[in-house]
């Protein structure tokens, strides 16, 4: 069993992995609240005895971080809860996919994780969409080349700008609106930052598809947004929030205790 540690720029989704291709519990914590190792520690703790995890049986860490400042105190958190050795994810890690873009090393951990997850899980042509605080689109061969994609802001982002680039229009909550034309201001808000994201997620995808000949190319969406504008998405063959932690835990499995990256 892996305690698999996904951090990204707002969140950071912590999944206990008994196998790599199942999380049997996860938890998301923020990323902009600054802990020391032992707070750190003891927030791991308190949540896996909530979910009464086992943490004797916790065999490796493995972290995938997209914010260099936090890969200390997680690394140094992890030690002291997993009864095994911690490893991180990045592109110098040995694993069986290829970064086939012009800077390699600029690669963040979570499109190496989508990329491993993709070759292993999907085997054919896929295009990765990752709904957190930026929305990516990987494009990732059938042998597990990642030949390169596309970054968006991603959809919290709208609602952000605008509660704090206007004086009148409220902060309003993400989540699918009844209908497309809003009676309230609340609601042309939720309509606008909501169909704006699907339509540009849909359109991305299109384009992808056609810039790289891949028609028929895969396409699956993950990451936490994932379930709220998912189920809209005509491009998307199939939702999966967890394929980067499955990638987190395949490159576990891979790298050991080698440290990896």
């Amino acid at each position: 069993m892996q305690l698999v540690v996904d951090v990204g720029n707002t969140e950071t989704v912590v999944g206990v992995a008994p196998r790599v291709t199942e999380i049997s519990a996860f938890w998301r914590i923020s990323s902009n609240v600054p802990r020391t190792a032992d707070e750190l520690t003891a927030l791991l703790r308190a949540l896996m005895a909530g979910d009464a995890v086992d943490a004797t049986k916790i065999r490796r860490g493995v972290i995938g971080s997209v914010v260099p400042s936090l890969n200390q105190v997680w690394s140094e958190s992890l030690s002291k809860v997993v009864r095994g050795p911690v490893v991180s994810v990045g592109p110098r890690s040995e694993l069986p996919i290829r970064l086939d873009v012009d800077e390699p090393l600029t690669v963040g951990a979570d499109r190496i994780a989508n990329t491993l997850a993709a070759r292993e899980i999907y085997q054919r042509d896929t295009i990765a969409v990752d709904l957190g605080t930026a929305t990516t689109f990987d494009c990732i061969t059938r042998e597990g080349v990642f030949v390169g994609g596309v970054i968006s802001p991603g959809l919290q982002a709208g609602l952000d700008w605008l509660a704090a680039r206007t004086a009148k229009l409220p902060r309003v909550e993400l989540q699918p609106p009844k209908s497309v034309i809003g009676r309230r201001t609340e609601a042309c808000i939720q309509s606008g930052v909501f169909y704006q994201a699907v339509d540009a997620v849909d359109g991305i995808v299109r384009r992808i598809k056609e810039e790289w000949k891949r028609p028929d190319a895969f396409v699956v969406a993950t990451g936490g947004f994932s379930h709220v504008i998912g189920p809209h998405l005509t491009t998307v063959d199939k939702l999966e929030p967890h394929l980067t932690l499955y990638g987190l835990a395949m490159a576990g499995e891979r790298i050991g205790g080698t440290g990896g990256g």
